[in-house]
């Protein structure tokens, strides 16, 4: 009597299980069956994430059938966007556009970090990369990161970085710099970069750390002289440009990117879906152009290996705001 009770309590299960799996299968094909949201962390007209958001929030739309809304959430270096993104429904219908801001280099600066970058979101996909790059003035006798390391040993905690302000990528950089080849620099933070460009082509200033695209028409315009890229390949934008790991600091790698992310716990299967879709979207021209027209690579990920990039990011730049003592706010 047992065994039989036994058995038909499993077909039972098996059944419903079947059945659930079938419901989950029904729901992946017919997703989205409404407007997805996709929240981006800045303001719209922003180029970048914004961008990005609308050029693949537009292309699937049209193959979905369904309205793809951009809802800008900017403020508080990203993490307002993250916060909202992060406590909505894990159902596919709310995505978000992550950036290191909100997920790595801010998060290990905020000493009330109201979202778990890693437990509170499911990596989508990474969509772009871009360096930083290392500038200096044309006249500036240092014209590599050879020199630029001699002149610090020379004058140790003399050489000036500018950078967009205190725990920006461009400082963090500018302290994995010092603190991977033990020299000393002096960080003199601006509230944003150009202010930081306008100081350094005024000759004020001895380098500034920053995004690639912030400083490239000033090099091609010959009032900035480029010494490195951050990335370990060259950027396509400069390609004559070095970077610091082929020149004497082997294995250093700073890119600032973007990615998709939905809220934790979302099924598999849609974000399986949505990599697969948002990739594909990357693939068409009319995306391609303008997105790198912005000065990043495409760099498109399987969930898994986003996930890892962000784990790995955390870690890193908890460790350099450690080292260099850098206070959270």
């Amino acid at each position: 009597m047992k065994s039989t009770l036994a058995r038909a309590l499993l077909q039972s299960c098996c059944l419903f299980t079947g059945l659930s799996l079938a419901v989950q299968a029904a729901d992946v094909r017919n997703y989205p069956t409404r407007p997805v949201r996709i929240i981006v962390p800045s303001p719209a007209g922003s180029g970048g994430g914004d961008l990005y958001a609308r050029l693949i929030g537009r292309k699937l739309a049209e193959q979905w059938g369904q309205q793809v809304i951009v809802d800008n959430r900017p403020g508080a270096g990203m993490s307002l966007g993250a916060i909202v993104a992060a406590k909505s429904p894990a159902d596919g219908y709310t995505l978000f556009v992550a950036h290191p801001n909100a997920m790595t280099v801010g998060a290990v600066l905020r000493v009330k970090q109201p979202y778990d970058p890693i437990k509170d979101f499911a990596p989508i996909t990474m969509l772009m990369a871009a360096p930083s790059m290392f500038v200096v003035h044309p006249s500036s006798a240092i014209n590599s990161v050879g020199d630029l390391l001699a002149a610090a040993r020379r004058r140790p905690g003399e050489l000036s970085f500018g950078t967009s302000g205190l725990g920006s990528v461009g400082h963090l950089i500018g302290e994995l710099l010092s603190q991977t080849t033990k020299v000393k620099f002096l960080h003199v933070p601006y509230k944003g970069s150009q202010p930081a460009l306008l100081d350094l082509v005024a000759g004020r200033i001895d380098m500034v750390s920053s995004a690639l695209a912030s400083q490239i028409t000033l090099v091609r315009d010959g009032k900035l002289k480029a010494i490195a890229t951050t990335g370990l390949k060259r950027a396509r934008l400069t390609p004559t440009v070095p970077t610091v790991a082929e020149s004497g600091v082997p294995g250093f790698d700073v890119t600032a990117w973007y990615g998709v992310a939905a809220p934790a716990n979302t099924p598999t299967a849609i974000i399986n879906k949505l990599n697969k879709e948002i990739q594909q979207t990357m693939l068409m021209p009319e995306v391609q152009e303008p997105m790198l027209l912005e000065g990043g690579e495409f760099s498109p990920t399987t969930p898994q290996q986003f996930a890892t990039i962000i784990h790995n990011e955390l870690a890193k730049w908890a460790q350099v705001v450690k080292i260099a003592g850098i206070k959270p706010e």
